[in-house]
């Protein structure tokens, strides 16, 4: 079942903390930080791979995707506490492969006033070729990707948590350019006699744009879309790559009760003039629903002694 236990994100999640009491103060968002938040998801994800080549004939563009990809779990909030149970269970449908495939990823974004932070780490083995006329297991494969990106939230009235998590909520509509600089750290090894691991570096910087569409007091839209660049350095041989982001999510949400949906997209292509060239993609499906409650009073007293002792 390859079962995962994220843990609790102490460490990580402390800066998030700073900006907190501006967005008590924001009429256009309201925060849900003083209440213990839980849900349940579905989360289809994978870091998939594409090798293309337009110099022979035939063209070739094999598809190199994970064995498994989706996941049910169980997530847990408070403050700057954030538990998530999850695993893979091979009886859904796109969890194809052995027994021996694995699939681990861990995502976290932290805040300060308008900069925003995120961090990756994907790890996976085994994968299989999707193509037209090849379907071929690659069970020995395995990639490991690390990295994140800073971006900047140019617009005080947006609130971008209201996108990638439940404890915050767009209250009126509104949107903000956000600019990113991306870094990310590939290892691929196919783990056959005749190959070596592969190294890849990438640097983008990406301007974007979000918006939160209200729709009404419990209904939004959210959406994002970002275009950009930079260098790719695989094996020591550099090249120029272009990114594309794309974010939506539809949501529901009052003081107790919330659903969504999301999906999130980060795309990397190298340069036409590269042959072959190896494409990279992240892309995040994600349903969940949840219930937001008072903490207990033991609870809440044992966080806030804690709390004073350690000073966050």
């Amino acid at each position: 079942m390859n079962l995962k236990l994220t843990g609790i994100l102490l460490l990580l999640n402390v800066l998030g903390c700073f900006a907190q009491k501006d967005t008590l103060q924001n009429p256009y968002f309201k925060s849900y930080n003083d209440k213990i938040t839980t849900s349940i998801y579905y989360l289809d994800t994978s870091n998939s791979f594409e090798i293309a080549s337009d110099i022979q004939e035939p063209k070739i563009y094999l598809k190199l995707i994970p064995n498994r990809r989706e996941q049910i779990g169980f997530n847990l909030n408070y403050k700057i506490i954030d538990v998530s149970i999850g695993f893979a269970p091979k009886f859904l449908s796109q969890n194809k492969g052995d027994s021996n495939s694995k699939h681990f990823n861990f995502n976290t974004r932290f805040y300060y006033k308008k900069w925003m932070q995120s961090f990756t780490f994907i790890n996976q083995k085994g994968f299989y070729i999707s193509d037209n006329n090849i379907a071929a297991q690659l069970p020995g494969m395995r990639t490991t990707k690390i990295g994140g990106s800073t971006s900047y939230v140019f617009n005080d009235k947006f609130s971008f948590k209201t996108l990638v998590s439940q404890n915050e909520w767009q209250t009126k509509s509104s949107g903000s350019f956000i600019p990113s600089f991306s870094f990310y750290y590939t290892n691929i090894d196919l783990n056959t006699s005749d190959t070596s691991p592969s190294d890849m570096y990438m640097f983008t910087l990406s301007p974007s744009y979000f918006y939160n569409f209200v729709i009404s007091n419990r209904v939004l839209i959210g959406a994002g879309i970002g275009l950009g660049g930079g260098v790719n350095v695989t094996d020591g041989d550099t090249s120029a790559i272009y990114q594309g982001d794309f974010n939506l999510k539809l949501a529901y949400n009052n003081d107790r009760f919330f659903g969504f949906a999301s999906l999130n997209s980060v795309s990397f292509a190298q340069d036409d003039k590269v042959d072959p060239r190896l494409n990279d993609n992240i892309v995040t499906v994600k349903l969940s629903v949840g219930y937001r409650f008072d903490p207990p009073k033991k609870v809440k007293e044992v966080y806030d002694k804690v709390n004073e002792k350690i000073g966050l």
